[in-house]
């Protein structure tokens, strides 16, 4: 893929992190889901970000968010889902993300990908784009691209897809609790200001489960 295309794929997937306009009420800082979704850990209160690559608000939030993680009690587990859509090129950097989860290189590459795709237009939403790009900064590129093409990738991305579409999530990033409540920085304000509603909708979660 040339730099045009890249390029092209940069604006296309910057505009799928618009939430849709007139989705939340004014001043309407978070959103209950109905129904209330399910969790992978009932035992655990779950927040999940969705996001992606290309959405240059997740970039920015993503070092806040990092922090806010750090932080998080013991009851509380925390997990990233991407954005598909039912976009070929999202579904492409899910499958990146997904693969360095599962290879271990997440934490090396997770920052890197976001500069990567943004601001370097490279193509990593393919697997030729991918093998290329990884050369030099995963320890074992090619236990990375069996990751990517499993067949355990395969049903994260369906999973991740299903749970989007369940959550109704128009935009990212988008944070859930526990399945129950959506909060993000087109609701609340700022990202600053979704985090914060996040530590009281986990505190409201809490309080119902009467722990």
């Amino acid at each position: 893929m040339n730099r045009r295309d890249a390029l092209k794929q940069f604006v296309v997937l910057a505009a799928l992190a618009t939430p849709v306009a007139g989705a939340w009420a004014a001043n309407e800082a978070f959103q209950a889901l109905n129904p209330a979704q399910p969790t992978d850990d009932p035992s655990k209160i779950e927040v999940v970000e969705f996001f992606h690559y290309g959405c240059p608000h997740c970039r920015s939030f993503d070092p806040l968010l990092e922090s806010w993680v750090k932080k998080l009690p013991q009851d509380v587990v925390f997990r990233r889902i991407p954005a598909i859509w039912n976009n070929q090129q999202l579904a492409g950097l899910a499958r990146l993300y997904y693969a360095a989860e599962i290879s271990g290189d997440l934490h090396a590459i997770h920052g890197k990908v976001f500069a990567a795709v943004q601001d370097d237009k490279r193509p990593l939403n393919t697997e030729a784009g991918v093998s290329e790009w990884i050369q030099g900064k995963v320890a074992e590129p090619k236990k990375f691209m069996d990751a990517y093409k499993s067949f355990g990738v395969n049903s994260m991305l369906q999973r991740a897809d299903q749970r989007a579409r369940a959550m109704k999530i128009q935009g990212v990033p988008t944070l859930a609790i526990d399945g129950k409540f959506l909060t993000s920085a087109s609701m609340a304000g700022s990202h600053e200001a979704a985090l914060k509603q996040a530590d009281e909708l986990i505190a409201r979660v809490r309080k119902e489960r009467g722990k």
